[in-house]
């Protein structure tokens, strides 16, 4: 009864506004599709004062809009203000809307963060606790059809507190994410800033058909793993025009860890990144990563451009990877590939699972102010091969080390690389090859929506 009768309501307010209501005004925006029922948070008793928490405010809104997605779906408009809460679920066929005015803070409780399993590709929680996560602020799963966008308003995970308890050893259970999405179809996160996030920030994980764009990423550098986006088991993605600023991975693209990852067997592969930041693929890679395009990079003092992390007892593979037009500054590796990346799930994993790095290609590349080259480290029983390096101009700065290609069990070629490459990548006329033809996801064309 009580559904109903909330249901009433949302009617009468998707169809007008009850007086004395002040309606943002209609914002203009683009989306995967476009909805025809909207809400206000504040139609559900959500306060905008940075102090009142509005969990069961989001929880209710999402519950009681669900009942539109079969039809034309709902969005709930966020509307100017400070709005605490804990982690609440999102909903199918349903836009989540930020004003660029409006800020979602994540609560400085604990208990507002409920604790959830681990991934079943991960085992543990995904920074080595061996106890259970808290759940992401923003989170759903097994849904179709979802959108967190505004016009640049900001999701804030207020994270200091996680952060000093993580450095101290408080914590029993893995720090949040900011937005957690998994076994979904069509996800478009764009046009939000995210800050101060516990840990990861935003997180798609068995996903398919995802677009993230236009997003800011501010993550204090000197906090572990506060990664940026981290496409994990999916799909068909394309991450384009992001700005991240993070002490860890900017773009981290996983697919599970050892023997979990090798049993849930879901690759991330048909993955464009354009226009964004620097990229690590792994060390969570043992479900397989493939088809991976990287173009227009632009990166100011990182730790490497492109880096690759693996380890014996990871099998999986990483291959099919390609990355042209790079522009860097401050780089203390340009190139980077691990074979020895130490941390594992737990001891369970098989030493026996060697992992695969094949048909690496780079091009176009140029960076100022180089300390290391390359560091390229293979495996001994399983060789790093097909690295192709082509057109690439490294100024080095004044820390530059003396050997600047260290190279070890891989092989590829290089052409018109400047320093000289090691000679394991002897020269070989010719660019690097870059795909020509399109990913599935590009065919996908935002609508124009609105959140009138």
């Amino acid at each position: 009864m009580v559904l109903q009768i909330l249901g009433v309501v949302i009617i009468l307010l998707v169809s007008a506004s009850p007086a004395g209501r002040a309606d943002p005004a209609p914002v203009q925006y683009s989306a995967i599709n476009c909805r025809k029922h909207t809400a206000v948070l504040t139609d559900f008793g959500a306060v905008g004062d940075g102090k009142t928490l509005n969990t069961k405010a989001f929880e209710t809104a999402v519950a009681n809009l669900s009942q539109f997605a079969a039809d034309g779906g709902a969005q709930l408009i966020v509307p100017a203000g400070k709005w605490l809460t804990g982690s609440f679920n999102l909903t199918s066929h349903f836009t989540l809307f930020l004003h660029k005015d409006a800020v979602i803070l994540g609560s400085q409780n604990m208990e507002d963060w409920p604790l959830v399993a681990p991934l079943p590709s991960f085992g543990t929680a995904a920074d080595g606790s061996t106890g259970a996560r808290h759940a992401s602020l923003l989170f759903g799963a097994n849904l179709t059809d979802v959108v967190i966008t505004g016009n640049n308003g900001t999701i804030d995970g207020q994270g200091a507190n996680w952060w000093d308890d993580f450095k101290n050893k408080k914590l029993k259970d893995a720090r949040p994410f900011l937005v957690e999405i998994q076994s979904t179809d069509q996800l478009q996160i764009s046009n939000v800033t995210f800050t101060n996030s516990p840990m990861w920030n935003v997180h798609p994980v068995y996903c398919s058909n995802v677009v993230i764009q236009g997003v800011t990423i501010l993550a204090p550098v000197e906090v572990p793993n506060t990664d940026g986006i981290n496409p994990d088991s999916c799909t068909n993605i394309r991450i384009e025009d992001c700005y991240i600023a993070s002490g860890d991975d900017c773009i981290a693209v996983k697919s599970g860890i050892d023997q979990y990852g090798i049993k849930v067997g879901k690759p991330t592969k048909q993955l464009a990144i354009r226009r964004s930041a620097v990229v690590a693929l792994g060390s969570e890679m043992s479900g397989g990563i493939q088809d991976v395009r990287i173009e227009d990079v632009t990166a100011i003092n990182c730790q490497s451009g492109i880096r690759i992390k693996t380890a014996v007892g990871r099998g999986g593979y990483v291959k099919d990877i390609f990355a042209r037009r790079m522009t860097m500054s401050g780089m203390e590796k340009v190139f980077w590939m691990s074979g020895a990346y130490k941390s594992h799930a737990d001891g369970g994993f098989d030493p026996n699972a060697l992992p695969v790095v094949h048909n690496i290609s780079y091009r176009d590349v140029v960076a100022q102010n180089v300390t290391v080259s390359a560091v390229l480290d293979g495996l001994e029983k399983s060789h790093f091969t097909g690295i192709c390096i082509s057109n690439v101009t490294l100024n080095l700065g004044p820390a530059a080390r003396e050997l600047q290609w260290n190279c070890t069990n891989v092989a590829g070629t290089t052409s018109r690389v400047t320093p000289k490459p090691c000679d394991e990548l002897p020269e070989k006329a010719g660019d690097c090859p870059f795909p020509e033809d399109k990913l599935p996801i590009d065919d996908v064309v935002l609508k124009s929506c609105s959140t009138a």
